[in-house]
């Protein structure tokens, strides 16, 4: 089976899916700060040396987007995905600096069919994202609605 051919019945309580990494540059950080989050620790490198922060880093959301994007290409997910209601406990616990490599990682904690829509189950996922120094630099659960295999005809 393909990851990207996941259903419902594919996920199993605690398997991990591990992503490779990706390094997250100045010039990115800045991108997504402009557009997104324009606080002045992720847009003006002068203004974050004298931030607590001691110098510029990655919004907070955009490490949320880059670990997710990366679980995805890692096959986290497949054709049966349908979204998520929500997250839950998002943390960030240090920062993300130019420069950084970030990985993603994420366990299946929990899977439940649906009691109203018996074509479909909820798959609870842990998720982290590390840096280059095996840091945990983010986690948050998510909740993801799944299709079932359809039937073969």
């Amino acid at each position: 089976m393909s990851r990207s051919e996941r259903w419902f019945e594919d996920y199993t309580v605690g398997e991990i899916i591990r992503a490779d990494g990706v390094t997250i540059s100045e010039a990115e950080i800045l991108a997504f700060a402009f557009t997104y989050d324009p606080q002045p620790f992720h847009l003006d490198k002068i203004a974050a040396e004298k931030s607590p922060y001691g110098g510029l880093i990655a919004s907070g959301w955009q490490t949320g987007l880059l670990g997710f994007r990366m679980l995805l290409q890692a096959g986290l997910l497949g054709k049966g995905s349908m979204g998520s209601p929500g997250l839950d406990e998002i943390r960030w616990f240090m920062p993300v600096r130019p420069g950084d490599t970030l990985y993603g990682r994420a366990s299946i904690e929990d899977k439940r069919e649906s009691a109203s829509k018996p074509d479909r189950g909820i798959v609870r996922m842990k998720y982290w994202i590390e840096n280059q120094k095996g840091e945990t630099v983010m986690s948050f659960f998510g909740t993801q609605m799944v299709l079932k295999r359809p039937a073969q005809s």
